[in-house]
């Protein structure tokens, strides 16, 4: 990824000094030289995609190098070697919806028996410090995997010089020049800023630094409503601060809308605040530093304001190719986007040149899919195979409050693409055991399959909404990748007491207009 200026205050070898090597025509001045490259494989990018592959490509004997610099945030914010997932995505984000799971595992414990003296206080720069520790031990051990598979890496900002030349640049400005037979472009995504609205980029943060706060953001405002805008506003409430999602229009575009009408409802439910067909138009900071947000709200036709402490922007991401010079060698990317696009095999318009992960157009954003994507492309390159990567049946979780996992098509896809008459969706409201004891409300505790409506019954789709969903939607993940059937899962034993279990006992229709809440066991 191609991203933050590393603190290590290394200066990597400068490269172009080093003499080309002349034939003999060269020699007796018939011309210039063929220059031999000084890499099999350079990889820009040292996130998820860059380092799988990286690392693959160097199993093979091949000379790889990594190329990895983090521009800071506008805040100022950086970070090390790994990219977006370790840094300020799914690593930090899993563990702080880890510590706001606790707090409400310490509301339940006391129906439990547990005694808990109240009130419960949660301090905000002692679990920073420590998810920004582990998250430093990851960069550190990204570092030593480098060096133990012998590939080389560079911390410096890369733009192509020419098709085969990537001119690198330190922080403190001095040039390295590499050349590499192939390369791969996986400088992956940054979170983007309105550009609209007065005040948006001087005085609002990101998920780039919301991670790396050392002290509580306070009462919040997440502006977007997109997974990551979720996530982070459910974990702030969580741990007990007042926070406000702002939404233009629909929650999670792209994932199944009922799904996510049940995630945010949830979430409204345990006090996250939602200002819904809102849109900000200005932000100012007032003599107590507080910042004072003004929106229109679509449905009254009317301007509000209110002031938080923190204003979080969530309003997506774009792909960070703005430095790579890729006009000049000619590789296309998507015009409205700004993606890179590769065909099946990840090849770019320019022969040798590949790109991988959330900068390549019409993927998944998602950490496992860069991975397997890198790997099977140093394979391809390097080691005699032909396999592509598989971008069907892609299993994901949303790690909001109430986590929603999901793989396959949603039912409004599976319905455009086979009509609502080829299509039946078997659905349950259940309740987890364990909130039975602890009088939680299960009110959107919700599952559904979306299958073909012929003989087979073949499944198309598998939505989980409950504790735990990214573990319940791996396993079944794989049985869908096999082409699982509705009367297979039927003969699928359940695991008693559990939440997925209900997955294997889905006997209700949409059709039937049967009440669909599972009662006993």
């Amino acid at each position: 990824r191609l991203s933050a200026p590393q603190s290590t205050g290394e200066s990597p070898p400068s490269l172009s000094h080093r003499p080309r090597r002349r034939t003999r025509a060269a020699a007796v001045g018939t011309g210039p030289s063929p220059r031999k490259n000084e890499y099999d494989l350079l990889v820009i990018g040292g996130g998820s995609g860059g380092l799988a592959c990286a690392k693959e490509a160097a199993q093979f004997g091949r000379k790889v190098a990594v190329l990895d610099y983090v521009e800071p945030s506008p805040q100022g914010t950086i970070w090390g070697l790994g990219g977006t997932c370790v840094n300020v995505g799914c690593i930090p984000k899993k563990l702080m919806h880890q510590a706001a799971l606790l707090g409400s595992a310490l509301k339940d414990a006391q129906h439990y028996g547990w005694n808990i003296s109240q009130p419960v206080h949660h301090t905000w720069s002692v679990m920073a410090q420590a998810v920004q520790n582990y998250v430093k031990s990851l960069n550190w051990g990204h570092r030593v995997q480098l060096q133990d598979k012998k590939v080389k890496y560079f911390n410096v900002k890369g733009s192509f010089a020419d098709p085969h030349t990537v001119r690198g640049l330190t922080k403190a400005g001095k040039e390295t020049v590499i050349t590499a037979d192939n390369i791969v472009i996986a400088t992956g995504g940054r979170p983007k800023y309105p550009t609209d609205i007065a005040g948006a980029r001087e005085y609002g943060i990101t998920s780039d630094d919301l991670f790396w706060l050392k002290e509580s953001p306070g009462k919040t405002l997440v502006v977007g409503a997109s997974y990551v805008s979720l996530e982070c506003a459910g974990f702030l409430t969580g741990i007990g601060l007042d926070t406000t999602v702002m939404m233009r229009s629909i929650p999670l575009r792209g994932f199944d809308q009922q799904m996510a009408s049940l995630v945010t409802e949830h979430m409204e439910s345990y006090g996250t605040k939602f200002l819904k067909r809102c849109f900000p138009t200005k932000v100012e900071k007032l003599k107590s530093n507080r910042l004072q947000v003004t929106w229109k709200n679509a449905d009254l036709n009317k301007e509000e304001t209110d002031s938080f402490d923190t204003v979080m922007w969530a309003v997506g991401r774009a792909p960070d190719t703005k430095t790579l010079n890729l006009e000049t060698i000619g590789v296309k990317t998507n015009s409205e986007t700004g993606k890179i696009i590769v065909d099946a095999s990840e090849a770019t318009s320019v022969p040798h040149i590949y790109a991988v992960g959330d900068i390549t157009e019409g993927r998944p954003e998602l950490t496992p899919t860069a991975i397997a994507a890198g790997k099977l492309l140093a394979q391809r390159l390097f080691g005699q195979s032909s396999e592509l990567m598989d971008y069907d049946n892609v299993p994901t979780t949303v790690f909001t409050p109430l986590e929603y996992g999901c793989v396959g098509l949603s039912e409004e896809a599976a319905v455009q693409r086979h009509g609502s008459d080829n299509i039946e969706v078997y659905h349950a409201y259940y309740k987890p055991l364990e909130f039975t004891v602890a009088e939680r409300d299960a009110a959107q505790c919700y599952m559904k399959m979306v299958c073909l409506r012929e003989r087979e019954q073949r499944i198309l789709g598998l939505h989980f909404i409950g504790p735990n969903a990214g573990e319940v939607i791996q396993g079944f993940a794989l049985g869908i990748k096999c082409g699982a059937t509705y009367p297979q899962m039927m003969k699928t034993v359940g695991i008693h007491p559990t939440c997925a279990e209900e997955v294997t006992k889905l006997h209700i229709t949409k059709r039937s207009g049967l009440d669909a809440t599972v009662t006993g066991c």
